[in-house]
């Protein structure tokens, strides 16, 4: 199922299929190893909603909410 990773609960994971957005934006997301493919776990909410903290490529990346709506992911099912 694709979604937004912005809508990713703390402990999912994902793969990122598309990065939309346009120009600077665009380009440090992809500077920052979000780019189709990478796989993705969310690990949790600041306090208020924003920022988020992911898991990608073997490091933490903080990202605010706005960019992590740019991001399309498709999401693995939870059991």
């Amino acid at each position: 199922m694709e979604t937004k990773l912005s809508d990713l609960r703390p402990g999912n994971t994902a793969t990122v299929t598309k990065v939309t957005g346009s120009g600077a934006v665009k380009r440090r997301i992809a500077d920052m190893g979000i780019t189709p493919g990478a796989r993705i776990e969310m690990i949790r909410n600041a306090p208020l909603g924003d920022p988020i903290e992911f898991k990608v490529r073997g490091y933490l990346l903080t990202l605010r909410r706005s960019e992590a709506e740019d991001v399309m992911v498709s999401t693995e099912v939870q059991m």
